[in-house]
């Protein structure tokens, strides 16, 4: 085992299929319940073989093992570890839950403005911890994005609520939660990320050299970003919506109103269960853009780059961040 690179994915991350695979296992919702000791010896162990040591008496599937707590829970720029709220692996559960409600409680104003508040302050948690680290936010930064992004949620909930209520069936109507959580994050995302949009992310060469920063790269992965996010939840609020439609045609179905809740939860959580690591593959991690696209759209950061390194590659590589 003495020649074990486990910095190197397990599956082919150049195709969706390698990157399903390996998304499926690394967002792992039963890897929020690894304690910090554990995560800490994971974590001395991945440095450890990276280092090109392995201890003794270590197996094959421990250092699998450590590989997967280490990459689901330790960011992948900084290597800080991950508030678990904040973890790809945590979206399951805690997107459920919170979908689920809003999917529930959509009928009064109250109830959307409450849920629509408590899906933001998870999604601001999600999006700062996944962030690209190498672009730091001051306080004062953290705290617009958050009120602008919950703002704008309230406002298209509410007023595309207050629009259908009279234009819709009641069908369109439970489509109001879809609409607020797609408007969000599209504000939401990149202001969480907005230095990154202002002084460009770092940008690699095929050796993993940094050469410059870019902020073409920045808006290339935000928008893979933001596409992803919505993509992950859409499948659940916009089937869920024809089941519950359905159901709720039936006598006995109404009855038994208490457990369209938890029924709720239980369906979107199926839903998240694939399309956590589906989104997530939906493009690689480690994002490329061509040289040429800098020259022409921002050539001031190609004049940088083309000061630091002898040779421009045709092709720069840069973290998009989840």
């Amino acid at each position: 085992m003495s020649d074990i690179d486990i910095v190197q994915p397990l599956w082919d991350l150049s195709t969706f299929t390698g990157r399903l695979k390996h998304y499926f296992w690394i967002t792992d919702p039963r890897t929020c319940f690894a304690t910090d000791e554990e995560l800490d010896r994971a974590k001395d162990l991945y440095l450890t073989v990276r280092a090109g040591t392995i201890p003794q008496n270590t197996t094959i599937d421990q250092i699998h093992y450590a590989k997967k707590l280490y990459e689901s829970a330790f960011h992948p720029d900084s290597g800080e570890k991950q508030n678990v709220f904040g973890r790809m692996s945590f979206q399951m559960p805690g997107g459920m839950a919170i979908t689920g409600a809003m999917l529930q409680w959509y009928k009064t104003t109250t109830g959307v403005v409450f849920w629509q508040w408590v899906n933001q302050s998870f999604n601001a948690l999600v999006n700062y911890t996944n962030r690209n680290a190498n672009s730091s936010l001051s306080t004062t930064q953290l705290a617009v994005a958050y009120v602008s992004a919950t703002t704008s949620a309230l406002v298209a909930a509410v007023g595309y609520k207050a629009y259908l209520q009279k234009r819709a069936t009641p069908l369109f109507q439970r489509y109001v939660p879809f609409v607020a959580v797609a408007a969000a994050n599209c504000i939401n995302i990149p202001l969480m990320r907005q230095n990154e949009l202002i002084h460009g992310i770092s940008i690699e060469d095929e050796n993993g050299n940094v050469v410059g920063s870019s902020r073409v790269a920045a808006g290339k992965g935000i928008a893979q970003v933001v596409f992803s996010r919505i993509a992950m939840c859409a499948p659940g609020m916009l089937i869920l919506p024809v089941i519950m439609e359905r159901l709720e045609q039936y006598q006995s179905f109404r009855r038994l109103a208490i457990l369209h809740a938890p029924f709720q939860v239980l369906v979107v959580g199926c839903f998240l269960t694939v399309m956590v690591p589906t989104a997530c593959a939906l493009f690689p991690q480690k994002a490329e853009l061509s040289t040429g696209v800098m020259k022409l759209v921002e050539p001031q950061f190609y004049e940088e780059m083309s000061k630091k390194t002898d040779r421009i590659p045709e092709l720069v590589y840069f973290n998009k961040g989840l």
